[in-house]
Protein backbone atom coordinates (compact mmCIF):
# COMPACT_ATOMS: atom_id res chain seq x y z
CA UNK A 1 0.00 0.00 0.00
CA UNK A 2 2.46 2.10 0.83
CA UNK A 3 4.57 1.78 -2.50
CA UNK A 4 1.54 2.69 -4.35
CA UNK A 5 0.50 5.33 -2.00
CA UNK A 6 4.16 6.78 -3.10
CA UNK A 7 3.67 6.11 -6.65
CA UNK A 8 0.28 7.93 -6.50
CA UNK A 9 1.78 10.76 -4.66
CA UNK A 10 4.58 11.42 -7.02
CA UNK A 11 2.75 11.13 -10.38
CA UNK A 12 -0.48 14.06 -8.80
CA UNK A 13 2.40 15.98 -7.81
CA UNK A 14 4.27 15.22 -10.85
CA UNK A 15 1.01 16.46 -13.03
CA UNK A 16 0.23 19.36 -10.72
CA UNK A 17 3.54 20.67 -11.61
CA UNK A 18 3.61 20.52 -15.29
CA UNK A 19 0.00 22.20 -15.39
CA UNK A 20 0.71 25.04 -13.14
CA UNK A 21 4.10 25.78 -14.80
CA UNK A 22 2.37 25.61 -18.73
CA UNK A 23 -0.31 27.63 -17.22
CA UNK A 24 2.01 29.66 -15.31
CA UNK A 25 4.47 29.98 -17.71
CA UNK A 26 1.92 30.87 -21.05
CA UNK A 27 0.45 33.81 -19.12
CA UNK A 28 3.46 35.16 -17.80
CA UNK A 29 5.01 35.11 -21.73
CA UNK A 30 1.64 36.55 -23.60
CA UNK A 31 1.79 39.14 -20.70
CA UNK A 32 5.23 39.85 -21.60
CA UNK A 33 4.53 40.38 -25.04
CA UNK A 34 5.06 36.88 -26.17
CA UNK A 35 2.51 36.23 -29.26
CA UNK A 36 0.91 32.94 -28.75
CA UNK A 37 0.10 30.10 -31.07
CA UNK A 38 -3.51 30.21 -32.76
CA UNK A 39 -4.78 27.45 -31.12
CA UNK A 40 -3.69 29.02 -27.47
CA UNK A 41 -6.11 29.64 -24.87
CA UNK A 42 -5.59 33.53 -25.33
CA UNK A 43 -4.60 35.67 -28.09
CA UNK A 44 -3.29 38.68 -26.08
CA UNK A 45 -2.06 40.75 -23.01
CA UNK A 46 -5.53 42.23 -22.58
CA UNK A 47 -7.66 38.92 -23.39
CA UNK A 48 -9.36 37.04 -20.39
CA UNK A 49 -8.57 33.39 -19.97
CA UNK A 50 -12.24 31.96 -19.80
CA UNK A 51 -14.92 35.25 -21.24
CA UNK A 52 -18.15 35.77 -19.92
CA UNK A 53 -19.59 33.71 -23.09
CA UNK A 54 -17.44 30.91 -22.06
CA UNK A 55 -18.83 30.99 -18.29
CA UNK A 56 -22.56 31.47 -19.39
CA UNK A 57 -22.73 29.31 -22.27
CA UNK A 58 -24.18 25.53 -20.89
CA UNK A 59 -25.77 27.44 -17.98
CA UNK A 60 -29.03 26.94 -19.41
CA UNK A 61 -28.65 23.05 -20.60
CA UNK A 62 -30.05 20.44 -17.93
CA UNK A 63 -27.18 18.35 -17.75
CA UNK A 64 -24.92 20.84 -17.10
CA UNK A 65 -25.36 21.75 -13.48
CA UNK A 66 -25.34 18.09 -12.17
CA UNK A 67 -22.39 17.14 -13.78
CA UNK A 68 -20.85 20.04 -12.44
CA UNK A 69 -22.21 18.85 -9.00
CA UNK A 70 -21.16 15.10 -9.51
CA UNK A 71 -17.39 16.52 -10.87
CA UNK A 72 -17.02 18.65 -7.82
CA UNK A 73 -18.31 15.72 -5.52
CA UNK A 74 -15.89 13.33 -7.10
CA UNK A 75 -13.12 15.75 -6.79
CA UNK A 76 -13.95 16.40 -2.53
CA UNK A 77 -14.03 12.32 -2.44
CA UNK A 78 -10.76 11.90 -3.86
CA UNK A 79 -9.03 14.52 -1.82
CA UNK A 80 -10.67 13.43 1.56
CA UNK A 81 -9.35 9.63 0.20
CA UNK A 82 -5.87 11.05 -0.48
CA UNK A 83 -5.85 12.95 2.68
CA UNK A 84 -6.71 10.41 5.04
CA UNK A 85 -4.26 7.67 3.59
CA UNK A 86 -1.77 10.51 4.44
CA UNK A 87 -2.53 10.47 7.57
CA UNK A 88 -3.10 6.91 8.25
CA UNK A 89 0.32 5.55 6.46
CA UNK A 90 2.35 7.56 9.73
CA UNK A 91 5.16 5.30 10.95
CA UNK A 92 6.80 5.75 14.41
CA UNK A 93 10.24 6.92 13.78
CA UNK A 94 11.42 6.02 16.90
CA UNK A 95 10.68 4.17 20.31
CA UNK A 96 11.74 4.83 23.61
CA UNK A 97 13.87 2.32 25.05
CA UNK A 98 13.52 1.97 29.75
CA UNK A 99 17.41 2.20 30.44
CA UNK A 100 16.75 2.45 34.40
CA UNK A 101 18.71 5.87 34.80
CA UNK A 102 15.27 7.78 34.66
CA UNK A 103 16.68 9.34 30.96
CA UNK A 104 16.05 6.18 28.39
CA UNK A 105 17.31 5.60 24.75
CA UNK A 106 16.31 6.17 21.25
CA UNK A 107 15.59 3.49 18.57
CA UNK A 108 14.88 3.76 15.25
CA UNK A 109 11.64 2.66 14.85
CA UNK A 110 12.61 1.36 11.21
CA UNK A 111 15.08 -0.76 13.52
CA UNK A 112 12.87 -2.35 15.26
CA UNK A 113 10.80 -2.88 12.46
CA UNK A 114 13.71 -5.03 10.48
CA UNK A 115 14.39 -6.63 13.77
CA UNK A 116 10.59 -7.97 14.01
CA UNK A 117 10.56 -9.01 10.69
CA UNK A 118 13.78 -10.36 10.48
CA UNK A 119 12.83 -12.99 13.50
CA UNK A 120 9.66 -13.27 12.63
CA UNK A 121 11.25 -15.11 8.83
CA UNK A 122 13.38 -17.17 10.93
CA UNK A 123 10.02 -19.03 12.31
CA UNK A 124 9.43 -22.42 10.53
CA UNK A 125 6.51 -21.80 8.00
CA UNK A 126 7.04 -18.05 7.45
CA UNK A 127 8.40 -17.37 3.76
CA UNK A 128 8.21 -13.53 4.36
CA UNK A 129 8.02 -10.70 6.87
CA UNK A 130 6.76 -6.91 6.72
CA UNK A 131 6.59 -5.10 10.00
CA UNK A 132 4.95 -1.45 10.89
CA UNK A 133 5.41 0.32 13.77
CA UNK A 134 2.37 3.12 14.87
CA UNK A 135 1.34 4.66 17.77
CA UNK A 136 3.19 6.63 20.27
CA UNK A 137 7.10 5.92 21.21
CA UNK A 138 5.77 5.36 24.45
CA UNK A 139 3.09 2.95 23.76
CA UNK A 140 3.83 1.64 20.42
CA UNK A 141 1.51 -0.64 18.20
CA UNK A 142 2.82 -3.64 15.65
CA UNK A 143 1.67 -4.47 12.49
CA UNK A 144 2.46 -7.72 10.75
CA UNK A 145 2.23 -9.41 7.86
CA UNK A 146 3.18 -12.76 7.54
CA UNK A 147 3.26 -14.68 4.36
CA UNK A 148 2.86 -18.55 5.54
CA UNK A 149 4.69 -21.26 3.13
CA UNK A 150 1.80 -23.97 1.97
CA UNK A 151 2.38 -26.58 4.50
CA UNK A 152 2.57 -24.14 7.32
CA UNK A 153 -0.25 -24.09 10.46
CA UNK A 154 -1.42 -20.73 10.67
CA UNK A 155 -2.02 -21.38 14.62
CA UNK A 156 1.07 -22.71 15.02
CA UNK A 157 2.72 -19.60 12.91
CA UNK A 158 1.22 -17.30 15.25
CA UNK A 159 1.88 -18.98 18.89
CA UNK A 160 4.75 -18.88 18.17
CA UNK A 161 5.51 -15.27 16.62
CA UNK A 162 3.57 -13.83 19.96
CA UNK A 163 5.18 -16.15 22.32
CA UNK A 164 8.73 -15.59 21.08
CA UNK A 165 9.36 -12.67 18.51
CA UNK A 166 6.99 -10.32 20.14
CA UNK A 167 7.94 -10.98 23.43
CA UNK A 168 11.51 -10.66 22.50
CA UNK A 169 11.13 -7.79 21.14
CA UNK A 170 8.77 -6.15 24.04
CA UNK A 171 11.57 -7.12 26.47
CA UNK A 172 14.52 -5.75 24.39
CA UNK A 173 13.27 -2.57 24.38
CA UNK A 174 11.74 -2.58 27.61
CA UNK A 175 8.23 -1.92 26.93
CA UNK A 176 5.34 -2.69 29.31
CA UNK A 177 3.50 -4.00 26.35
CA UNK A 178 3.72 -4.25 22.55
CA UNK A 179 0.00 -4.89 21.19
CA UNK A 180 0.21 -6.32 17.69
CA UNK A 181 -1.79 -6.73 14.67
CA UNK A 182 -0.83 -9.65 12.96
CA UNK A 183 -2.07 -10.54 8.85
CA UNK A 184 -1.74 -13.83 7.94
CA UNK A 185 -1.58 -14.91 4.10
CA UNK A 186 -0.41 -17.96 2.32
CA UNK A 187 2.19 -17.84 -0.64
CA UNK A 188 1.44 -18.84 -3.97
CA UNK A 189 2.51 -21.77 -5.26
CA UNK A 190 2.66 -23.65 -8.44
CA UNK A 191 0.72 -27.20 -8.17
CA UNK A 192 2.88 -30.30 -8.11
CA UNK A 193 2.66 -32.82 -10.52
CA UNK A 194 1.64 -36.20 -9.19
CA UNK A 195 2.73 -39.28 -11.24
Amino acid sequence: MSAMLRTVNRVLLALAGLVLLVAGGSVLAIGLGASPPSWWLHEGRHDVLVSAADRTRWRDEGWFWPTVIAVLALLVLLSLWWLSAQLRRRRLAEVLVATGDGEGALLRGRAMEDVLAGEAETLDGVERAQAALRGRRTTPRARVDLALAPDATPSDALHRFSSEVLTHARDSAGLASLPATVRLRGVRHRAERVS
